[in-house]
Order: C-alpha cells, then structure tokens, then sequence
C-alpha cells in the first residue's frame, strides 16, 4: 500500500501545485480595463495604463475604475515596488470629456468629485518606492505621476494641463497640489493658467522629473533603480515611501476635496456658458 508521504507527493503533483512557491496573480490585476498589472518574481508591479493595447485616452470609466485598483495596490504587500506607465509610447494624453456626462448635473459631480479625491488618496496610501516611467505626453493627470517618489521621462516626453483652464475650468483635482509641492507655487500657477507642453529636460529642471533617459527607456531605466531599492529592507523600504510621502499626503487631503468643489462649480459655469452660446 501506498504510504501517507508518498500519497501526499502524488495527489500534490496530480493537481500541479509543486510550484506552490509561486502564487497565482490576484484577482485585481485583471480586473481593470485600463491598466494592464504585471509582477515580477522580485515584487516590482508595472502598471501600464492603456486603451485597447494602445495609447491611454482617459475616460469615465477609467476614472470610476482606478478608485479601486490603486487601493488593491496600496493594500497589496506583495508589491515591493510599483512603477507606474502607459502603453504605446505616451504617458496619458487625451481625455474623454463626453463620456462624463453632464457635468452641471449635482449628481454626476459628486460622483467625479468623490472619485478624483479617492484616487489621490490611494496612490499616496501606496506604502511602497513608487516611479513613474513617462514616454510622450503626460497631459491628462499628471498629478499621478508627481505623487511617485522617481519620475523617470524619456527624452521627448512633454508635460502640460490639457484640460483644466485651457478647457475654463478649475484645476482643482490635485495637479495644482503636486506640482506646487515639486515644483513651487509660483511656478506652478503660471504654468496652470497658462497651460502649454514643456519638455523632458524643462520638467526636470523644474523638480518635476528626477531625469532624463533616452526615448524607450524610462521603463528599463525604472526597474533598474527598483533592483538597487530591493537591496534594502523591506521595512526600510516601506517607512521610507510612507515619511516622504506625508507632507503631500496631508496637502491633497487638504486641498482635493475643495479643489474638486470649485472644479465642479466652474464646470457647472462652463455649461451654462456654453448653452447660452458665450464659450
């Protein structure tokens, strides 16, 4: 008869698990659209965003679905490191204005409203190095980017507000806080009211990129300061991500929900300003 151990080896061999070392993905990795997740076997998360496959135009949707997918990261001790990235050559380019629907409507902006300041506040409760790897345009939501502890852009990348007060409403989802905090407030609100593309090697002299890469290599370039993070420990790691992160922590706690109430009222105007045939 068959004993206890070597029964044991053949029921674990006939349902494969002799590779129990490494654990199936979470169940959130494919659970958003728009961002494609993948972990290496040291724990380094790449966060693709996309449409498609390719480029990432951002959307309604989208912005629903990331309230829960940076709290499945922020929550996911697994993630050693997180970097942050979109597909097809761009960082985030375009938006979907439409798809938000009518934002003079109370109630579809307190739903934006509420998502913009979760979104925030869940890429700053990501308790671990966070980079962001920037090829092509980071126009729509850079704020995300600004809350990386790296930003690592290529070359040709460029850097801009397209639709805040270019498009007449506020920007008060979070962009002026980060770029305030990396950039200074002086800098910040004339680069807000005046909003136009500044390069790579202008955003790094500005403090809102860490530096500069040739163009295709912002990610190889990321996972490469990932490898020499690891060396430490993880609770080093760790501490040191949650104590850079506060003071930025504490202002978008401060500032996002308002900003996101002042950006809803000039939205609001906006509508009716269009409807009345003056924009």
């Amino acid at each position: 008869m068959m004993n206890l151990r070597t029964l044991s080896a053949a029921l674990v061999a006939s349902i494969g698990l002799t590779g129990l070392a490494h654990a199936a993905d979470p169940a959130y990795f494919t659970q958003t659209e728009n961002m494609h997740m993948s972990r290496d076997a040291n724990g380094v998360l790449l966060v693709e965003m996309n449409t498609a496959g390719g480029p990432f135009k951002f959307t309604a949707k989208a912005h629903e679905a990331f309230v829960d997918a940076f709290y499945h990261i922020s929550r996911d001790r697994d993630n050693k490191i997180v970097i942050l990235t979109g597909k097809g050559g761009q960082w985030m380019g375009d938006i979907d204005f439409a798809s938000f629907g009518d934002v003079s409507d109370p109630d579809v902006w307190s739903r934006v409203h509420d998502e913009g300041t979760q979104i925030v506040e869940n890429i700053a409760n990501i308790r671990v190095p966070m980079i962001c790897a920037v090829e092509g345009k980071a126009w729509v939501h850079s704020e995300y980017c600004a809350m990386a502890n790296v930003v690592v852009a290529g070359a040709g990348a460029s850097f801009n507000d397209a639709p805040h007060f270019a498009g007449g409403i506020v920007p008060g989802d979070g962009i002026y806080t980060t770029w305030s905090y990396r950039m200074g407030p002086t800098r910040a609100e004339a680069l807000l009211l005046d909003p136009a593309p500044f390069s790579a090697k202008q955003a790094k002299d500005y403090g809102l990129v860490s530096e500069v890469v040739a163009d295709g290599q912002a990610v190889a370039r990321a996972r490469e300061l990932a490898a020499r993070y690891l060396s430490k420990p993880e609770v080093t790691r760790r501490d040191t991500r949650t104590y850079f992160i506060q003071p930025l922590k504490l202002a978008l706690i401060q500032q996002t929900g308002y900003g996101l109430s002042l950006e809803g009222a000039s939205a609001a105007a906006l509508v009716k300003s269009i409807k009345a045939g003056n924009h």
